[in-house]
């Protein structure tokens, strides 16, 4: 890893990832607030100082008024293996565990620092049954909340009214 002048980078105008509005302001804070989580990830370029990973980093940077930033250069990597980075960089294999997020961490901070938390977890609006003619009550027993979660979001999904109830 290297330190070097912020205006030597050059973005990459094949860069198929975007980030935009308040999205964009929280990258900019959160830089602004925590800069050295540059130093633990830098913004990857090539042997041409070109961004392959990290072009919304170093436009936030630059919004932030950083003159220098770390770099790490992927000079090993073929022209092939450079475009498979740039999308895989911006993949995400894994997904959130959402019951330890709801537990363990503070929701208000996680929205700030650019997480989007599920809507669902604010209360429903409560149901007025008459005006339906076909209501069904159904008793399901789950052997876990992640199953019970997991149903909940499929009868939402389906447009079905649902109260768990433990």
């Amino acid at each position: 890893m290297e330190y070097i002048a912020i205006n030597l980078i050059k973005t990459n105008p094949s860069n198929p990832r975007i980030i935009r509005d308040d999205k964009f302001l929280k990258l900019v804070k959160s830089i602004q607030d925590f800069p050295q989580m540059l130093e633990l990830r830098p913004i990857v370029v090539n042997d041409d100082l070109m961004v392959l990973g990290g072009n919304m980093r170093l436009k936030a940077c630059k919004e932030a008024g950083l003159k220098e930033v770390p770099i790490i250069k992927a000079s090993n990597l073929s022209v092939d293996q450079q475009s498979e980075f740039i999308i895989k960089d911006n993949v995400g294999f894994g997904e959130w565990d959402w019951q330890i997020i709801q537990n363990d961490w503070d929701i208000d901070k996680l929205a700030d620092w650019g997480l989007d938390v599920p809507k669902q977890w604010s209360e429903p609006e409560p149901v007025d049954p008459s005006g339906y003619e076909n209501l069904w009550f159904v008793n399901i027993q789950v052997e876990d909340e992640e199953n019970a979660q997991q149903l909940y979001n499929e009868f939402i999904k389906r447009g079905l009214i649902v109260k768990i109830i433990q």
